[in-house]
């Protein structure tokens, strides 16, 4: 046997595709592997241009071995689509290297390709078994709810959902309205903790011309936006106890008011509302009107926080990356062994929300192709002395002192009016709201 047929036994052994070229870009070998992933006779192959014969998406932008023959820098595990001689797109992984002659001029270069397929079908069959309406879980508590979702969704009643902060409350409602007749009609949120009453109850009922001082024509509320969709009231265990006699009014007449109006309007509109607070202990505290709650307590659905479900994390880390590394521009493919037992051990106060926002950051520092431990947020870096700590401390914050030092100051110079101490301190009146609400200052 002459080496060049010993040199094709020895490829032709080889599971994966290979193909080797020359200086031109002319193929000089091709194994069997190759003509069966790419449905291309070795004797086709041969002799005829690389890019003619593995019709790659990267082939005239960004092809990987002429980057490797180039810089002489191995590519390992690059994942691409090649079409095969059926015109089919086929998912492959490729790796490169150079092909040196004896006097160590570069004279070619050799390409492997292994079929991703059965990976490929693999992962869209978990991704269908464990992904609906962009809620990912295996977790048991979260698929018993999603199998009773389209039930909640066609009873068009009202939907109270309870849940920690950043466990994906607003998910699910979008996914009830989807799901529900409504859906070609608008889904409206609203976040009712991020606004003072004043405010809140303009931005639910809307206004008429002349309603207040500034009030230059109509505006419609959520309430008139939503009408025959859906509207998600968001933290609704912060609206006062003023408010939430209005709210009452509306589900139990299916009218409203606007502000500055002297008739009522009638509406059509789902509510769904969700809190980060239990509306139960709210209501024993008085807090919470209890007419209210046993209002919006019609259906409910509970989710639990991501420390009871952590069988979901290593789901959602591949979910969130892929969503990462497309909106980057990055073709980040993984995580580490060490990273992922990092987010599986450590707390996540923020829940979901936070996990997706630890992967953005990583996603924006990783260099490489896997998430690696250096590339994550410090404070979940071991051993690190500069951690972060997490969430807002204004006790030992110096600018979050000032800042709390000239709103009160503001607060005793206007005599506790919150418009004038807006004005005064040159910003919105939502934004001193939402300020004097971070920073814990209460004043009367």
């Amino acid at each position: 046997m002459n080496p060049k047929e010993v040199h094709n036994v020895i490829l032709d052994s080889i599971a994966d595709g290979v193909f080797t070229v020359d200086a031109d870009w002319n193929v000089t070998s091709f194994n069997r592997a190759a003509e069966e992933i790419t449905g291309i006779a070795r004797e086709e192959a041969i002799g005829q241009k690389c890019f003619d014969v593995f019709q790659a998406n990267i082939c005239q932008t960004a092809c990987a071995l002429e980057q490797t023959m180039a810089s002489g820098r191995q590519r390992i595990d690059q994942r691409i689509n090649i079409l095969n001689s059926r015109g089919e797109k086929v998912p492959v992984s490729v790796s490169t290297a150079v092909l040196r002659g004896a006097d160590g001029q570069v004279i070619g270069g050799v390409e492997t390709f292994r079929d991703l397929s059965a990976v490929e079908l693999l992962r869209r069959e978990i991704d269908q078994r464990y992904t609906a309406h962009d809620i990912v879980s295996r977790n048991h508590e979260i698929r018993r709810i999603l199998d009773i979702l389209p039930d909640v969704a066609a009873s068009d009643t009202t939907v109270l959902i309870e849940g920690p902060t950043g466990s994906g409350k607003e998910l699910f409602a979008k996914a009830i309205h989807n799901l529900s007749s409504r859906a070609r009609r608008k889904y409206v949120a609203v976040n009712c903790g991020a606004l003072p009453d004043t405010l809140l109850e303009s931005e639910l009922f809307g206004y008429k011309i002349g309603a207040f001082t500034g009030a230059a024509k109509d505006k419609p509320g959520r309430f008139g936006l939503a009408e025959g969709g859906t509207l998600f009231l968001d933290e609704v265990g912060d609206v006062s106890t003023a408010l939430q006699m209005k709210l009452l009014r509306v589900l139990q007449e299916k009218e409203y008011e606007p502000l500055g109006a002297t008739r009522t309007v009638k509406t059509n509109v789902r509510v769904i509302a969700a809190t980060n607070k239990p509306l139960a202990e709210l209501v024993a505290r008085g807090a919470f009107r209890e007419d209210l709650y046993y209002r919006l307590n019609v259906l409910r659905i509970v989710l639990p926080p991501l420390a009871r479900r952590r069988e979901d994390i290593p789901l959602l880390v591949e979910h969130f990356l892929r969503k990462s590394s497309a909106r980057q521009g990055k073709q980040v493919e993984g995580v580490s062994e060490d990273v992922l037992g990092i987010l599986m051990r450590c707390e996540l106060p923020g829940n979901v929300r936070q996990l997706e926002n630890i992967l953005e950051h990583a996603v924006a520092l990783c260099r490489g192709r896997r998430i690696e431990v250096d590339c994550l947020p410090a404070e979940l870096q071991p051993g690190r002395t500069d951690a972060v700590v997490r969430g807002p401390r204004p006790d030992d914050d110096p600018l979050a002192d000032a800042e709390t030092a000239a709103i009160r100051r503001a607060l005793r110079e206007c005599g506790g009016h919150r418009g004038r101490t807006a004005a005064a301190l040159r910003m919105d009146k939502s934004t001193l709201w939402r300020k004097m609400k971070r920073l814990g200052i209460r004043h009367p």
